[in-house]
């Protein structure tokens, strides 16, 4: 048994157990979303291995951590404190990410806290590995693929071609003759970048090259899965002409999908022997590296093992403030969000259902989303109406109010939203729209397309009497209002228009504009201010 193990007295695995529950309390919320919503998508299901991974790279490490003595370090503080800001940032605003980035700042902190530099160094790559179990924010993954998707489109259509098949590409869309493929996000890329990166990562840490080496593997990970995602586009594309449709969906989608992937793991392993023949060349074992680790750990062992178990003592003794005082802060902090109420459940001003279903010169029709979507976005209320014109011109309007935000329970951007739906966005931004008696109003607009169709739309968040454009505003005031106003209550407003066919975008805009000036002040007599 490792002498790390050895040295642990009842009181270091009490404390341990102690830290553990005190963590789960605090961020039960988070976790419990983490591992019982995100985790089990397809996109992030990888994320089940990095705590293994992790538990492994400390395994790995427990001849340098036994060879290295214990020593409190209060620059641990510092993470600890960061940590719990950014819990009570996350849990006004609604902000899952922050509070997963909150818990691995205290984790870091706490090990910086009752072992050290030496060890955190030791242990720093598991530290940073275990980033990689926290699902990425929709709004950055969105942004993240919509480029790896296009440039999938591309490729995979010159591959099609190459083949010998008649294939063209309009936006997202793969038209071969006989049917169309759409690219949606499940095979945006995503699916393989994250797991490659990963793996990219771990294989950098583990070859002894340059540094160059492997940063140039790690880098090498984002084309080699733009390329597996074309290869898989092309190949659905080659056998759908051959067995239909079942080829694109169900278990041979998921399944070749797998098998890909798997094929990309000997594809890293060849970059890795060719890189070894590039100057500078080392064999393992020879490197100045090698010698530099194995002189630091003699140098660890020989400072500190004759202290280390005093040392170790006096790091994981009870009632010192070394544990103390962060058992006391997370004790504090688990209090306090579970018995002060800072969001007060303000009721909307009127029922969206009496919306009017006649608005100046619309006409409107009431529609129904289905339940699943209900379940998923845990509003108090909406509305979606479709509104139509005397020139037979539609605007979908979409409203949800929340009396109360937190994780979980939020404001969602259709940024987010309908990319998954398989929309692209184009032309997105902030804009200024006139709203009459001279005034204007910020708003996102955005041209999206789908299959050929073609819509504008603009959408804002209606805040406590703010109209907000920006996700991150809505969290950040969220949090500024759960501390002096006790409310986080708030609203999306979304529009939508088609771009029919023979009306250019200037049309579809002078119609959503008109149709924003009729339905602001409606909306002003529903959602508080």
């Amino acid at each position: 048994m490792p002498k790390m193990f050895e040295a642990a007295k009842p009181t270091s695995w009490a404390k341990l157990g102690l830290y553990v529950l005190a963590l789960c309390a605090v961020y039960y919320s988070a976790l419990g979303l983490m591992i019982a919503v995100d985790w089990p998508r397809e996109d992030f299901n990888y994320c089940y291995l990095i705590p293994l991974i992790v538990l492994y790279l400390i395994w790995e490490k427990r001849d340098r951590l036994a060879a290295s003595g214990s020593g409190v370090s209060w620059w641990g503080m510092l993470p600890i404190c960061l940590g719990l800001i950014l819990f009570w940032i996350g849990e006004f605003g609604g902000e899952l990410f922050s509070l997963y980035i909150s818990l691995w700042l205290v984790i870091v902190g706490l090990v910086l806290l009752h072992f050290g530099w030496e060890k955190l160094k030791a242990v720093w790559f598991a530290m940073a590995m275990m980033l990689g179990m926290f699902p990425i924010p929709n709004i950055i993954t969105v942004r993240l693929t919509f480029g790896l998707k296009l440039i999938s489109s591309q490729i995979g259509v010159g591959l099609l071609q190459l083949y010998g098949m008649s294939a063209f590409r309009e936006g997202n869309v793969i038209d071969l003759g006989f049917t169309q493929l759409q690219v949606v996000e499940a095979c945006s890329g995503l699916r393989y970048l994250m797991p490659l990166l990963i793996l990219s990562l771990l294989l950098a840490y583990w070859n002894k090259a340059h540094i160059w080496k492997r940063i140039f593997l790690v880098l090498s990970s984002v084309p080699i899965a733009i390329f597996v995602n074309s290869f898989r586009i092309a190949a659905t594309g080659i056998l759908y002409s051959f067995w239909g449709a079942s080829v694109a969906e169900g278990f041979f989608h998921g399944f070749s999908g797998w098998l890909i992937f798997m094929l990309t793991i000997p594809v890293l392993l060849v970059e890795m022997w060719v890189l070894q023949w590039i100057p500078p060349r080392r064999q393992v074992g020879d490197g100045k590296w090698i010698r530099e680790e194995k002189a630091t750990m003699d140098d660890e062992r020989d400072r500190g093992e004759p202290n280390s178990e005093s040392k170790t003592q006096r790091t994981f003794s009870f009632f010192q403030p070394v544990f103390i005082i962060p058992i006391a802060l997370l004790a504090m902090t688990l209090v306090v969000s579970k018995t002060v109420d800072f969001r007060e459940k303000i009721p909307i001003k009127k029922p969206l259902a009496t919306l009017p279903m006649t608005i100046g010169g619309w006409t409107g029709k009431r529609q129904q989303l289905e339940q699943e979507f209900i379940d998923q976005l845990h509003f108090t209320d909406y509305a979606m109406i479709d509104y139509v014109n005397t020139d037979k011109r539609t605007v979908n309007f979409y409203t949800a109010y929340y009396e109360s935000q937190k994780t979980g329970e939020a404001t969602h951007s259709p940024e987010t939203c309908l990319p998954g739906n398989g929309w692209i966005f184009r032309d997105a931004g902030a804009t200024d729209i006139p709203v009459g008696s001279g005034k204007s109003m910020r708003i996102n607009r955005a041209f999206i397309e789908k299959t050929g169709a073609k819509e504008l739309t603009y959408y804002w968040f209606a805040q406590r009497g703010r109209v907000l454009t920006n996700l991150y505003q809505v969290k950040l005031y969220s949090f500024w209002d759960a501390l002096t106003k006790h409310r986080t209550d708030g609203a999306l407003v979304r529009l939508i228009t088609p771009v029919y066919e023979r009306e250019n975008m200037v049309d579809a805009e002078a119609r959503l504009q008109g149709f924003t000036k009729e339905i602001v002040p409606v909306l002003k007599e529903y959602i508080p201010e």
